[in-house]
């Protein structure tokens, strides 16, 4: 019995020895006889027991890595402490085990050592206008160097760039004084273009008033010239109807007597409304018109 379980329990320790399951998105590095010998791939695997050993196990998913806040002298010394976040995948597990005996240290430290080069070579206004930049060369030179260790570096985010209170104080000045300027100049602005468009309407309503005014005379005028033409047709066809009675038999002594007739009454008016008596110089017109008068009324009633 005893030697029985000292076999079963030798047999157990074999197979846990020599038996392994990889997880998924998992390599382990396996050594024989402390040389490199192979990377285990996820799922089962047979490893020779006492000879074969696990050294290493490097997960391949995707890590984040906090690179703690330092601070960093910008172009024009001032002082800004930045902190960040990398992220970073392991995609050579042999490399990751022996290119660097601690490759998160590396990583991190390297990170911290790029911002400072970056952040030293720009003033402290576009530190935090150039956030891509800065992330971009900072994910650059790190991916360079971490090929050597297994490592690819997938991007580096900044999380908080803080200048000292003073500058802070002296920056939420500028901006209270850049906003106070765009909302004069927005007034302003707003004033112009109030005066532009009372401008505006009062030429567009002096433009229609003179249109109007215009429209007005010319109809007027049109009006006028209207009534002209037809008094100077009624004119010319009462002439030309006098005419034609002229023409006629009879005609020039009906109007010879209408003239006597005329030039009688008018002296009866002058006698009726007036005490004295204007009499005209040569009375024999007046005869004349009488007795032409009189012929022609003596001459109508014999015809």
């Amino acid at each position: 019995m005893e030697i029985a379980l000292i076999v079963a329990v030798i047999a157990i320790l074999f197979i846990s020895r020599a038996i392994k399951i990889v997880p998924q998105q998992h390599a382990w590095v396996v050594e024989r006889l402390g040389r490199y010998d192979r990377t285990l791939a996820p799922g089962l695997r047979v490893l020779v027991p006492f000879v074969d050993r696990v050294s290493y196990k490097h997960s391949l998913k995707e890590i984040p890595l906090d690179v703690p806040s330092q601070v960093c002298i910008t172009k024009d010394n001032t002082q800004l402490t930045v902190d960040g976040i990398l992220y970073f995948q392991v995609t050579d597990a042999m490399r990751a085990s022996y290119g660097s005996s601690n490759f998160i240290v590396a990583i991190t430290q390297l990170a911290q050592t790029t911002l400072r080069s970056v952040i030293g070579r720009m003033e402290l206004d576009k530190t935090f206008e150039e956030r891509d930049a800065i992330n971009a060369s900072v994910v650059s030179a790190l991916d360079e160097a971490a090929l050597n260790w297994g490592v690819k570096v997938l991007r580096y985010e900044i999380k908080d760039l803080t200048p000292p209170a003073e500058i802070l104080r002296s920056m939420q000045a500028q901006i209270t004084a850049e906003r106070e300027k765009r909302a004069l100049i927005a007034a302003s602005e707003g004033r112009r273009q109030e005066q532009i468009n009372i401008a505006t309407g009062e030429r567009e309503a002096a433009i229609a008033r003179s249109e109007g005014e215009k429209q007005a005379e010319i109809n007027k005028a049109q009006g006028e010239a209207a009534a002209i033409t037809a008094v100077a047709d009624a004119t010319a066809d009462a002439i030309r109807k006098i005419a034609e009675a002229i023409r006629s038999p009879g005609g020039e002594q009906a109007v010879q007597l209408k003239v006597a007739e005329k030039a009688v009454d008018a002296y009866a008016q002058l006698a009726q409304k007036n005490n004295t008596m204007i009499v005209p110089g040569n009375m024999s017109e007046v005869g004349g018109l009488i007795g032409t008068a009189m012929a022609l009324l003596k001459g109508g009633q014999k015809t």
